[in-house]
């Protein structure tokens, strides 16, 4: 049964359509239309929870109906009036010159709600998701604003959720209103290469399935163009320049198994038919993202040597690549692993290594009062690339872009940067300042005296809040 078709969800459908009749949405539709599609996107990305689905399909009838809180209340429980009070607040606008202060403090609202109720962020995300759709229809300066925060603020929340495809959907979506010239750009420069691209993958799908065949492995073989923004800033990195021949998964083939044992047993298989590239074979089943991703990355050698990336993961692996936490939301699996309602319902049953990051946004609210450093650090630590790095173990340290072996120190344990003395990236001596770079393997040398300090002039170059804090505590 659709979770919509329960007496309450219905309930809440006449509900929104009395309380929204006759509003209607900038490209002309009925608003109620819209608070549907965002409780059916929420039931795809597998969230059931049906208080959930009702705050869904109520969230525009205070703020834009005819509603009141305490209608919402009297006809729907204090918990899902809550919910709707919470989503009435993330408006995160980002203001002219001169309004940083007002923008910081909509961005404090904001993670308040996100570590107490994760279902409010779903539901605002998918909301934004439908919202991008009909972005053309709004003034072109409203267009650029709602782009900017979408790049900005929910598509790397959305990464930090687990929420892979979901963030390639809200940076594409944005990506022409939030930038139109690289947008276009990058769309006429891969053009020719993803056409040539595209027939190769044809012969390499051909050749695995007679081999998976042979070994009588059943494998679901799909292929994806990387997204649109996302190739984009990596074609920008330094390392890349814009050169086309360095980007490895332009198209990438995901192969999708039964169980954990097929994913190496093919691993076997592809390398027999296509050599892997040396040193780019990256394992996030034996050692998972911090968000919680696990799949098998490597880079081969295809026909006329051309180097593509394949992917493979679990058919339960991709389920909770697509969809990140929202795949957790399965009530009877979360509460036979002795999960409480409350722990379930709002979103925190997917286990609290995968949200350590929750956790330290709301540590920040509290350790940094100022408003300019507290939009320093999360624009570094929160909203920045991330790259991920690991310990020789093969433990997966998650970094921003440009972090170097002593923000990695304080990151695998705080007290662990003050003992540095050298450091090796892959097996080579490196200096102290080196920007790290996505999968290196990093190996720290430790001072044994343990009343070592750390190094003032570190301060010049470290990137996390995190190594800052520490050094400077250090000299307090």
């Amino acid at each position: 049964m659709n979770p919509l078709e329960t007496k309450l969800l219905k309930q809440a459908i006449d509900f929104a359509t009395l309380s929204l009749a006759g509003k209607k949405r900038k490209s002309g539709e009925d608003v109620i239309d819209h608070c549907i599609r965002v409780a059916n996107d929420l039931v795809a990305m597998n969230v059931t929870d049906q208080f959930t689905l009702v705050a869904a399909v109520l969230h525009h009838c205070v703020a834009d109906g005819a509603a009141t809180y305490k209608d919402v209340s009297e006809n729907f429980g204090e918990e899902v009036t809550a919910m709707i009070r919470a989503f009435d607040s993330l408006k995160i606008v980002k203001l002219g010159e001169g309004q940083t202060e007002m923008f910081v403090e909509n961005l404090r609202k904001m993670f308040l709600v996100l570590a107490k109720d994760l279902r409010v962020v779903l539901i605002k995300m998918a909301d934004i998701q439908d919202n991008l759709k009909t972005l053309s229809y709004l003034e072109k300066d409203k267009r650029h604003e709602v782009a900017q925060e979408t790049i900005e603020i929910f598509a790397p929340m959305a990464e930090r959720l687990g929420m892979g495809e979901l963030r390639g959907d809200l940076q594409d979506l944005s990506f022409p209103f939030y930038n139109f010239e690289g947008y276009k750009w990058v769309k006429n420069y891969t053009k020719n290469r993803l056409s040539k691209l595209g027939k190769m993958m044809l012969q390499v799908k051909a050749k695995l399935m007679i081999a998976f065949n042979q070994q009588q492995i059943p494998v679901d073989i799909e292929s994806r163009v990387k997204h649109v923004y996302s190739l984009y800033t990596k074609l920008l990195r330094p390392e890349i320049g814009k050169d086309l021949d360095k980007v490895y998964d332009l198209i990438a083939l995901r192969l999708l198994v039964q169980t954990e044992e097929e994913c190496y047993k093919i691993l076997g298989i592809v390398h027999k038919i296509f050599p892997p590239a040396p040193g780019q074979t990256t394992d996030y089943i034996a050692h998972p993202k911090p968000n919680g991703y696990k799949s098998i990355h490597t880079k081969v050698i295809g026909p006329s040597n051309i180097i593509f990336e394949i992917q493979i993961r679990t058919h339960q692996m991709h389920e909770e690549a697509e969809y990140g936490v929202a795949a957790h939301w399965n009530y009877a699996d979360m509460k036979s692993q002795g999960n409480s309602d409350e722990k379930i319902s709002q979103g925190f049953a997917a286990g609290a290594e995968k949200l350590e990051w929750v956790k330290r946004l709301s540590e920040w609210q509290k350790e940094i009062a100022d408003n300019q450093e507290f939009l320093k650090t999360i624009k570094t630590d929160f909203f920045g690339d991330r790259i991920y790095c690991f310990t020789p173990k093969g433990d997966v340290i998650d970094l921003p872009n440009g972090a170097t072996p002593i923000d990695f120190a304080y990151k695998v344990h705080t007290n662990l940067g003050n003992l540095v003395t050298s450091a090796s990236v892959n097996n080579r001596v490196v200096s102290l300042d080196t920007k790290l770079k996505n999968a290196d393997v990093v190996q720290l040398n430790l001072s044994k005296d343990t009343t070592k300090k750390p190094s003032r002039d570190w301060l010049l170059f470290v990137a996390t809040s995190l190594a800052k804090k520490k050094i400077k505590s250090a000299y307090k």
